[in-house]
């Protein structure tokens, strides 16, 4: 299925980049990445959307992938909402939203502190308002690790990611690169602005606004978490469920903190199933 690239302004001036899929008179659905990722991160996701007769978007939030990044090395939680809303401001009617990480903290923020509907429906893709610390200084962890010396190759990022993850390393690297830009040393760096790791262990322990903003959100919800994650344990999950009784929950097996990397068949049938549902 064809896809377009749109970009979409911002009031501080920065331009936004995704891609887009299906009719944009067909029911929106907004697809936000997780930090440190890129819109290229949901796979095959939003072209199956398209497919069953949605207008998928993918974004990349700024400061990654071909996104502008903050001209002031800004990147509290605050921008990322505020970006959200205003590119969700951008349909004819609101999308449903599926965030993972990042994407969904951002859409917890936007949407519950909004007295205007933003989206019709959110999908929170292994995030929830509270978060293992030692998961979530894993993946801090992890971005900070290259950030000055990047990679001499592919295959060197490869093994990075798969030490990471605990997978075997990708034999395909054909999509890797669009995670990946290459600066003029000749070195591959990931696809995001070093400042953004910068507040982000700050912001760990500064989330507890969030479980107010999402205590407010009346619309659909569907928690999916990967069921080896460290960063939203069942624990979590089910404190989640609590605090937001009318929200869904889906455990995928086999995958980690990157659902949708790690096992993309189930996860885009569970948001399928959601969506298809309301």
């Amino acid at each position: 299925m064809q896809k377009t690239t749109l970009n979409y302004q911002l009031p501080d001036g920065n331009q936004i980049c995704a891609d887009a899929w299906g009719d944009p008179g067909d029911k929106p659905v907004l697809l936000a990445h997780g930090g440190g990722q890129t819109r290229h991160s949901w796979g095959g996701t939003a072209e199956a959307l398209a497919a069953k007769g949605w207008y998928a978007v993918a974004y990349d939030h700024r400061g990654h992938g071909e996104s502008d990044w903050s001209t002031d090395g800004n990147y509290d939680m605050e921008h990322f909402a505020a970006d959200q809303a205003t590119i969700a401001r951008q349909f004819s009617r609101p999308p449903a939203l599926v965030g993972a990480s990042l994407g969904g903290l951002s859409a917890m923020l936007a949407q519950g502190e909004s007295a205007d509907q933003l989206f019709s429906a959110l999908v929170l893709v292994d995030i929830t308002p509270r978060m293992n610390p030692a998961g979530a200084l894993n993946i801090i962890n992890f971005m900070r690790a290259d950030i000055e010396h990047g990679f001499a190759s592919l295959e060197q990022a490869a093994a990075a990611i798969a030490e990471y993850t605990g997978r075997p390393p990708r034999t395909d690297l054909s999509g890797l690169d669009k995670n990946l830009r290459r600066d003029d040393d000749g070195r591959y760096r990931w696809h995001w602005d070093p400042a953004f790791v910068a507040p982000q262990e700050e912001q760990i322990g500064a989330l507890h606004r969030l479980e107010d903003a999402v205590s407010r959100i009346q619309q659909p919800i569907l928690l999916v978490r990967g069921r080896l994650s460290n960063l939203v344990t069942e624990e979590l999950a089910q404190e989640f469920l609590k605090l937001v009784p009318h929200a869904r929950y889906v455990d995928v097996e086999h995958a980690r903190h990157m659902v949708a990397g790690d096992r993309n068949d189930l996860f885009t049938a569970a948001v399928i199933e959601f969506l298809e549902s309301l």
